[in-house]
């Protein structure tokens, strides 16, 4: 979606029991006439029937199909098995692109192309033949690898495309445009190339790669430590979108990973919030981390630091916000007051005399009774925006926008009045619901938060307004 500048919608995503579910309840309705449903070819068909579903209903020209995983893994040898069907049926109008992955041993200092060539001969066996080469490493493929893993690999030399670590992701296009791969795939499908402006794009990779000054934000969450390891790439949507209105400013981001835990271990490190010029709370589900987040959230409203709450990070601001200003001291959550006991089903237990998040009213009887499945708020939702807030007037500058959601806890608007009597307000208001998807207090640099994903929707030519409206107001910290 970043890069096309394009929505994907449900129908452009499947997963294997998605699609298995579709299957058995086309057997239950009779769809096969009676027929014996099989693993092959009833599995593979569904995939396919998504694919040409999807097509149409996007009107495309072309789809381009991602199979995710490691040639060999049983997880996607269905998957391969309806490639390997739609060339049959279609043999003109299929590319093959394989994505491989060739080694640079440290102690060795060779480019290995093995793995390469076992990754073809694994496609073989299931009946596909890879077209065109993506030769991902650390460096650049020189040519003598290139004639190699043409020989073995039987694919044309044109067609093995280097795809080298480069600075910024962004480059990638620019990089594949240069080995002509998008000229290499339409000739085979017997398109003639279209002029393609990129100027726009390369515009974009000279303010990433250019020395700008920095601009120091920070995230507090909870998903980034696997073991030893950091994963940087936890919250990749929201990183992106601080990247896309760090670099509008024409300004280099530097974002730092902050954990909430160790503020609940130890609360003197929150002095460390004061370095940052602006900090983001993100989404996230269960109590981990979340008392840490929310002492995070105190130090920065009292302390003028510009912040932006997504999704449980609106709910956590809200939690603070009614703790300590409002003075409703045990004010939480109920999805953090939820037990599992003996023999008991999961349930819904309030400790707090304040629920001042709760599920939503209709849910709560699956969630009582931990059916917990179709329980989310999911998708695009309406927001009304309140036309003396700032969300109105410097961000979106219109009255009514449509976001994206993935919640299934809500802002209790019984608590409403008594939040806004403190200087909370309630900026944005789903028209259909009453539901409150963003809020904002107005004695601050910058103190907003939404429940639903803004991240979801910027684009690195076109960041998101609420981001855009951070960072200009994290400029103005610097």
């Amino acid at each position: 979606e970043r890069f096309l500048n394009t929505n994907i919608y449900s129908g452009n995503y499947m997963t294997t029991g998605r699609v298995y579910e579709s299957v058995i309840h086309r057997e239950r309705n009779l769809e096969y006439d009676g027929k014996c449903v099989e693993v092959v070819p009833h599995i593979p068909e569904e995939v396919i029937r998504r694919i040409q579903s999807a097509a149409r209903k996007t009107k495309s020209d072309f789809v381009m199909i991602e199979i995710g995983g490691t040639i060999g893994e049983y997880q996607n040898m269905l998957f391969l098995e309806a490639a390997r069907m739609i060339h049959l049926r279609h043999p003109q109008d299929v590319v093959f692109v394989l994505v491989s992955y060739l080694p640079v041993p440290s102690n060795i200092g060779e480019m290995k192309t093995k793995p390469t060539q076992y990754a073809v001969r694994t496609l073989n066996s299931a009946g596909i033949q890879p077209d065109i080469i993506l030769a991902r490493s650390h460096e650049a493929i020189d040519e003598v690898r290139k004639k190699k893993i043409a020989m073995f690999c039987n694919v044309d030399k044109e067609d093995i495309i280097s795809a080298p670590d480069v600075k910024t992701i962004y480059e990638v296009p620019l990089n594949f445009e240069r080995d002509k791969l998008s000229t290499r795939i339409l000739n085979k499908v017997g398109m003639r190339p279209r002029k393609k402006n990129l100027a726009d794009w390369k515009r974009l990779v000279n303010i990433i790669t250019a020395k700008n000054k920095t601009i120091k934000i920070g995230i507090v969450g909870k998903y980034f430590q696997t073991g030893k390891f950091t994963l940087t790439d936890s919250y990749i949507s929201v990183i992106e979108a601080v990247k896309h209105a760090v670099w509008y400013f024409r300004l280099n981001p530097e974002i730092v990973w902050l954990n909430a835990e160790e503020y609940e271990k130890n609360p003197d490190a929150l002095k460390e919030l004061a370095q940052y010029d602006g900090v983001i709370v993100p989404g996230g589900f269960g109590q981990r981390g979340v008392e840490g987040k929310i002492l995070a959230i105190q130090y920065l409203r009292e302390n003028n630091i510009p912040f932006l709450g997504l999704c449980l990070g609106m709910q956590l601001a809200i939690i603070e916000f009614a703790r300590n200003v409002v003075g409703l001291a045990n004010a939480n959550s109920t999805e953090f007051t939820h037990i599992k006991g003996g023999g008991k089903k999961k349930g819904i237990v309030t400790h707090t005399p304040y629920p001042i998040i709760d599920i939503m009213q209709t849910q709560k009887s699956n969630i009582a009774s931990a059916k917990y499945g179709g329980t989310m708020r999911l998708g695009s939702y309406a927001c009304k925006l309140n036309k003396n807030s700032l969300v109105f007037n410097k961000v979106y500058k219109q009255s009514t926008i449509t976001e994206r959601h993935r919640h299934r806890y809500e802002f209790n608007s019984e608590y409403k009045k008594v939040l806004e009597d403190k200087g909370m307000l309630m900026s944005g208001i789903n028209p259909e619901t009453g539901l409150v998807e963003i809020i904002e207090i107005h004695d601050h640099p910058f103190f907003m938060a939404s429940q639903f994903h803004p991240e979801f929707k910027t684009r690195p030519l076109e960041p998101h307004p609420m981001f855009r409206e951070f960072i200009k107001n994290s400029i103005k910290q610097h």
